[in-house]
């Protein structure tokens, strides 16, 4: 397999979805404890890029496997990146739980060194990993795809990438979740919103696939609305997380990026063409999600 091909596979473009929030849960741990365990951190953090990469190779694998009807066949040699390239189906199932087998084995070292609810929290990410795409249900065809994938990246990522620098200092209770879960916010409605913005270019696709997006119920209008809601939420959860001081002051800087999100989306609006409109919607996460951290981490240097 090329490296080219490789990085389609595994949908490099989009690993700042799971990227950007273990860097802001760092920040985090820093900027509220001033500790941090940089063994935990950083095989974290290679089990998560794994377990990502895995995620992605996952849902390219089972979108050609499910895709075996009439209908199905052109999506399988004109899209799917398996399918496309000739890839040995078996071969990316191989290379799929590798991924997966070495993540988990990282996690749990991990779990030996934090404890059981590393364990809770992990298997949760696991689950919604491969019933994302694969299962008798799939969640990306289902209307909630959007909200386990939000909060799966947006939010668990974060608090994971917290949770195991402070397991030894905090509770795990409302009073540690609360502020994450707001903090969090505006990343989990950015990733969201990129799911949205798939669904929405995908719409025609989905339908002769039979999946069940939210654009299928809510109509292409209503879901470009819901689209341009999310981002707003985002940016919302953000300013209250300033508010509380949950996140630092330069963090506001973030809302610089608007101008940009506000073209990039209304080009969006005017066109959703997976071709040549959805890198907008790409573009739009990164900036979000880049110019949050890079605040939050002018912020550190403030502090």
């Amino acid at each position: 397999m090329k490296p080219k091909v490789f990085l389609e596979l595994v949908e490099i473009k989009a690993k700042t979805a799971s990227i950007f929030p273990f860097l802001l849960g760092v920040f985090y741990t820093v900027y509220h404890y001033h500790h941090l365990d940089w063994l935990n951190t950083v095989c974290f953090f290679i089990a998560m890029l794994l377990f990502n990469m895995a995620v992605d190779i996952n849902d390219n694998y089972w979108d050609y496997k499910n895709a075996d009807h009439e209908k199905g066949q052109t999506f399988r040699q004109k899209t799917n990146v398996i399918g496309v390239n000739h890839l040995n189906i078996h071969k990316i199932g191989l290379l799929n739980y590798s991924f997966m087998i070495i993540a988990a084995l990282i996690g749990l070292f991990l779990v030996y060194r934090v404890g059981w609810l590393l364990l809770v929290l992990g298997l949760f990410c696991f689950a919604v990993g491969f019933l994302y795409a694969g299962g008798p249900f799939p969640l990306d065809s289902l209307p909630v795809g959007e909200f386990f994938a939000g909060f799966t990246m947006g939010f668990m990522i974060f608090l994971i990438s917290v949770w195991i620098n402070v397991h030894q200092l905090l509770a795990f209770n409302w009073t540690l979740i609360g502020p994450l879960l707001v903090t969090a916010g505006l990343s989990i409605c950015a990733i969201a919103s990129l799911l949205l913005a798939n669904n929405i270019c995908d719409y025609q696709e989905d339908l002769d696939l039979g999946r069940h997006t939210i654009v299928r119920f809510l109509g292409v209008k209503n879901s470009l609305w819901f689209y341009a809601i999310l981002i707003i939420v985002g940016f919302i959860f953000m300013i209250v997380a300033v508010w509380q001081r949950w996140m630092p002051w330069t963090t506001l800087l973030t809302l610089l990026t608007i101008p940009a999100i506000y073209k990039n989306t209304k080009q969006f609006f005017a066109v959703h063409i997976k071709s040549q409109t959805f890198k907008l919607a790409v573009k739009n996460l990164f900036i979000i999600t880049f110019v949050q951290v890079l605040s939050f981490g002018l912020g550190l240097f403030f502090n």
